[in-house]
Formats: C-alpha cells, sequence, structure tokens
C-alpha cells in the first residue's frame, strides 16, 4: 500500500492512499507508527480523506497508533473520515475513543494545545 508521510517539527501525517484499509494496508501502516514511535515522534494525524472503507484491521491499527502516541505524552488524531467511517466507529463504539479532526489545520491546533499543555507542566519532547 502506498502511502505520503508529511513531517513536520511537532507532528506527522500519513495519509494513506487507497480506498479500502484493510489487512495489508494495516499492516504497512502499522510499521510506519512504529516506525515513528521509535524515532520518537510523539503526534501522528491520520488523514483518511482517500480511504472510503476500513475493517476491523483498519480500527485495530489505529488502536495501535493511538496506544503508541498515548504513551509518549502525544496525540493521534484522525481527519478526512467520510460518512461510511465515522459510521463503522459509531457502530464499534468507538466514536469517543478516537480524537478526530475536521482537517490538518484542526488537528495542528490540537496538538500544539496539547504541547504547550506539556511544555508548562515541565515535559520535554
Amino acid at each position: 500500500m502506498k502511502f505520503t508521510v508529511d513531517k513536520h517539527e511537532r507532528y506527522v501525517v500519513i495519509e494513506p492512499l487507497t480506498d479500502i484499509l484493510d489487512g495489508k494496508a494495516a499492516a504497512s501502516l502499522k510499521g510506519e507508527f512504529m516506525l515513528r514511535h521509535t524515532g520518537g515522534q510523539r503526534n501522528i494525524v491520520l488523514n483518511l480523506q482517500h480511504v472510503n472503507e476500513t475493517n476491523e484491521a483498519g480500527l485495530r491499527v489505529g488502536l495501535l497508533a493511538r496506544r503508541l502516541c498515548k504513551a509518549s505524552g502525544g496525540l493521534f488524531i484522525l481527519t478526512g473520515l467520510n460518512k461510511s467511517i465515522l459510521e463503522l466507529l459509531k457502530l464499534s463504539n468507538m466514536e469517543g475513543y478516537f480524537k478526530t479532526a475536521d482537517n490538518i489545520e484542526a488537528a495542528e491546533n490540537m496538538i500544539f494545545g496539547n504541547e504547550i499543555r506539556l511544555d508548562l507542566r515541565g515535559e520535554q519532547a
């Protein structure tokens, strides 16, 4: 599966270039999430604007990314969600579990707010 990675100073945007986020695509993303985590990246935005549907494997890889980001004090944010994916999150009782944003700019604001909070508490990147 192909995806783009747009690195920023305090976060990275990963954008899958696929219609379906299935087991094969999720495995590729899992490797990328692990790489980002071990590289010290604690904030990840997963932009799903090209993804029309996902399945349980897609949800599981999202849970992994959320856990990795949270363990280092960061955020995992989903953006670009369509109606089908939002419905799956709702049916899975996970709509409140993932942080979501309407667009990348909104996700960036959430991340910077979290980073300011961490800086004020004295937690360094």
